[in-house]
């Protein structure tokens, strides 16, 4: 019986893409979620029946589990920062240092 892989590219993709998702205010934790969850429910199915993966494919989806989860953090974090901010010093006030943060880099 041959013995299946379990492939983390899926897994690894939507996590590095969760994390550049992080600049826009933490809502990289969507695909950050996506991912842990992915490589979480294939864990467990391979867990189920172990003689059926590859111990290296079991490892490498560990990994991208792993990264996941770490990204995952980070957004999360990330966005309750974003959300204290709003409501410590508002909308407008982020807005408008934004704004200047802007004209600053145009002016260099």
């Amino acid at each position: 019986m041959e013995q299946q892989k379990l492939n983390p590219t899926l897994v690894y993709v939507l996590a590095i893409i969760g994390l550049f998702c992080c600049c826009f205010g933490g809502f990289g934790f969507i695909l950050a979620g996506i991912a842990f969850f992915i490589a979480n429910s294939k864990l467990n199915t391979a867990k189920l029946n172990p003689e059926n993966y590859e111990p290296a494919s079991v490892k490498a989806m560990n990994t991208a589990k792993t990264i996941a989860l770490v990204v995952l953090v980070i957004n999360i974090l990330y966005l309750i920062y974003t959300i204290y901010q709003i409501s410590t010093v508002g909308w407008d006030e982020m807005m408008r240092l934004s704004q200047e943060m802007m004209e600053q880099y145009q002016n260099q």
